[in-house]
């Protein structure tokens, strides 16, 4: 499996961005796909989750209400659309992908390249 993550980049406080992350290979025995993300001198910290196809969703509690996780089952990508950015936003974004949902890296098993997002005020 290999997962590539885009659509990082700059934004003022307030604005949006969506990221992308394209799964290919052996993705049929995934059933949860991951965002995560780590800003500079922080450990890496659960985002959201997206389980079966689509079925549920979960997010982490600083961006609930502000994030959404949505995925396009035709073409394999997951998007994060975030909303109301603010700056302790900034970080690395990693898409994830494993067998089972968890909010603990350590049980993915893929992950992507990561993707800046920068959050001016």
């Amino acid at each position: 499996v290999q997962l590539q993550a885009s659509g990082g980049g700059l934004v003022q406080a307030g604005g949006s961005l969506r990221l992308s992350c394209e799964a290919s290979g052996h993705t049929f025995s995934l059933d949860t796909l991951a965002w995560f993300r780590q800003g500079i001198g922080l450990e890496r910290e659960f985002v959201a989750a997206l389980r079966g196809g689509g079925r549920s969703t979960h997010y982490g509690y600083p961006v609930r209400g502000r994030f959404a996780m949505s995925r396009d089952n035709v073409k394999n990508i997951v998007y994060l659309q975030m909303n109301s950015l603010k700056p302790e936003d900034t970080a690395v974004y990693y898409c994830a992908a494993g067998s089972g949902y968890s909010e603990r890296e350590t049980s993915y098993d893929y992950w992507g390249q990561g993707t800046q997002v920068t959050v001016s005020s």
